[in-house]
Parts: C-alpha cells; sequence; structure tokens
C-alpha cells in the first residue's frame, strides 16, 4: 500500500501587525542610513554650543546655560549610544528628561550628578568618535577630534555649576569614564582573549602608568614635603608665568599618547582598541578642566594644547617603536613604511556608523 505524499499547508498571508511591524523596520533602516540623524545630531550641538558660548561671554538671558548643557548631553548621549550599537532615541530622550528635570529642580545635589554623567559621557564619546589611523598624521587628525568632543563637554559640564570638590569630581568622572571605555571595548576586542600577550602587555603597562600617576598626586599631595612641594609647585609657577598654563601629567603622559598609538594600532590589529580605551585618560581631564575656579578659559585651553602637543611626541615614539618591533622585515625606510600602510586596511565602521 503506498503512501501518499504529504499535503503542504498553505502558506497565511502576514498579520496587518506583522505588514506594519516590517514596514516600521524598513522605515527605520532608511533612516538609519541617511544623513538625517547626523545634520540633527550636528545641528544640536552646534546650537548648545552656542548657547554655552554665549552664556560664557555674559551675552544673553541666564536660561541659556543651562538650555546649551542640555542640549549638549541630549546630543552626546545619543551620539554614544548610536556609536556603540544602543538605542540613541531612548537613550537621548532619557537623558532629555534628566536634565530638563535637574534644571528645574535646581538643587546642588542633583546639578552635581548631572556634571559627573556628562563628563563621563564626554570623555566615553570623545574616544569611541575616533575612527582607525593609518599614519600618524591621522592619528594626530583623531586625537584632535577626540580633544575638540571633550571640550564642547567641558562647557556643558560646568554649565550645570556643580558643587563638589575639585579632586573627587575628577576622580569619578575619570574612574566612571575608564569603566564605561573599557566595558564597550570589551565586546569591540572581542573579549580578553582577543587581548593577546602583546595586548595583556599594553594593558599592564597603561594601567601601571594609570595607577603609578595618580597614586604619585594623591601621596604627593598629602604626604609630600613641604620643600618638595614648594619646588614642584615653583616649576608650575614658572611655566604658567611664561607660557600661560602647564600641562596635564596624565593627559600628556598617557592619555594622548594611548590615543594616538591605539588609533594607529586599530587600523592594523583589533587589540588598538584597548590602547583606545586608556584615552579617557585624556578626554576625562579635559572635560573636568573648567571645574576648578581658579583656571581660567584661556588657562585650560592653554594646558590643553600643551598637552596635546608634548602628548603626540610621545605617542610618536611610541608608535615608531611599535613599528620597529612588529612591523615585517624588509620596511624601513619610506618605501617600507609605504607598503605597510598600504597593508594596514582592517575595516572598521565609519565616523557617524555604529561600531557594533
Amino acid at each position: 500500500m503506498s503512501r501518499s505524499a504529504p499535503r503542504r499547508r498553505a502558506e497565511r498571508p502576514p498579520s496587518r501587525r506583522a505588514r506594519v511591524a516590517a514596514g516600521l523596520r524598513a522605515r527605520g533602516e532608511r533612516f538609519a542610513g541617511s544623513r538625517a540623524p547626523v545634520v540633527l545630531w550636528v545641528l544640536t550641538v552646534a546650537a548648545g554650543l552656542g548657547a554655552l558660548v554665549a552664556c560664557t561671554a555674559d551675552v544673553g538671558p541666564a536660561w541659556l546655560c543651562d538650555a546649551g548643557a542640555v542640549a549638549v548631553v541630549t546630543s552626546y548621549s545619543w551620539g554614544l549610544a548610536a556609536r556603540t550599537g544602543g538605542r540613541p532615541v531612548v537613550v537621548g530622550l532619557l537623558a532629555l528628561v534628566l536634565g530638563v528635570g535637574v534644571v528645574v529642580l535646581d538643587h546642588e545635589a542633583l546639578r552635581t550628578g548631572a556634571a559627573v554623567l556628562t563628563g563621563v559621557v564626554t570623555a566615553v564619546l570623545a574616544v569611541m568618535a575616533t575612527v582607525p589611523a593609518v599614519r600618524f598624521v591621522h592619528a594626530v587628525r583623531e586625537v584632535l577630534v577626540a580633544v575638540v568632543v571633550a571640550a564642547i563637554g567641558a562647557l556643558a559640564v560646568v554649565a550645570f555649576e556643580p558643587v563638589a570638590t575639585v579632586a573627587r569630581f575628577e576622580y569619578a568622572v575619570l574612574g566612571l569614564g575608564l569603566v564605561g571605555a573599557f566595558a564597550v571595548v570589551y565586546r569591540l576586542g572581542a573579549g580578553l582573549h582577543g587581548l593577546g600577550r602583546r595586548g595583556v602587555l599594553t594593558v599592564l603597562i597603561g594601567t601601571v602608568v594609570l595607577a603609578g600617576t595618580l597614586a604619585y598626586a594623591e601621596l604627593l599631595r598629602r604626604y609630600g614635603t613641604p620643600t618638595l612641594v614648594d619646588n614642584l609647585f615653583d616649576g608650575v609657577d614658572w611655566s604658567r608665568d611664561h607660557f600661560g598654563a602647564f600641562p596635564r601629567p596624565l593627559e600628556t603622559v598617557l592619555g594622548v599618547p594611548a590615543l594616538a598609538w591605539g588609533t594607529h594600532m586599530r587600523a592594523r590589529r583589533r587589540q588598538g582598541w584597548w590602547v583606545c580605551a586608556f584615552g579617557v585618560a585624556a578626554t576625562a581631564p579635559v572635560a573636568t578642566t573648567l571645574v576648578n575656579p581658579v583656571v581660567s578659559l584661556q588657562e585650560a585651553g592653554l594646558a590643553t594644547a600643551y598637552g596635546v602637543v608634548v602628548g603626540l611626541v610621545l605617542g610618536f615614539v611610541v608608535v615608531r617603536l611599535d613599528l620597529a618591533l612588529t612591523a615585517p622585515s624588509g620596511s624601513k625606510g619610506s618605501r617600507g613604511r609605504r607598503a605597510e600602510e598600504a597593508t594596514a586596511l582592517r575595516p572598521e565602521p565609519p565616523r557617524t556608523r555604529p561600531l557594533l
């Protein structure tokens, strides 16, 4: 007795709900692929920056400070969520609601918390906004991009008028920024197993430099002898008198070299993301530089510029050492460097596209 062929079930047409969901997804994909979100983001940041600059120059009504701060933290939260593969609309609306609530309630604790979160978002976004750098001149460009993003965020941070000890405020933004950056890099760098031996060594060196710099500054502040402290402050005062400012050590020694080397390495190996995470040591101090009432706007700008210049020199040395140790044989000289740069084609999304 022969078996009858199985009957095929007739495919049901998609329901109205499924058709609507598919249409919304298609519209969302077209909107995400368009330039509209980027243009809207740039216009929002420009409007917030304009309001903050007017507030700094004592031009216009007093509410421009709060409006500019809310606009910048909203757009930065949106941008960080979009860059890291999150939900930018949800995060942006949440930041907007929280920012408006802080301004309306006008409480010192709320304003300080908003300033800390603004500094953290600024420091992490400044690092995530970078792209791989095939040549060192491209790494210089990426460092400047990160510093500009952090500098705009610094105006928003101080516009919230935080009330806290300067050292504690800076440590809070730096610590939370490093945690946030490493959490994102953990996903971008394929976890800890994607580090490799050189990556582990690099992270250890960066951690030692970071911990050593912070520990030395804290020990010097607490237990330093008056003679040693006076000598160090004399050098800082001399630099301020002759050059207008003194570069921030953490930014100069660790943050800027890590950004330059990390973006250069990202064009070749994904371990470069782990190096870039230490770039928060540059973007966080820039984002909190105006919190100190003793430091003027001019001095803060000069200190940042000096730190970038000296840090880029150190970064250039590190990049050259890295190429000397890791580049294939026969790549010395200008022709060899061009050949090495031609093979540095590790793919990564553009600056305005999600990394994840």
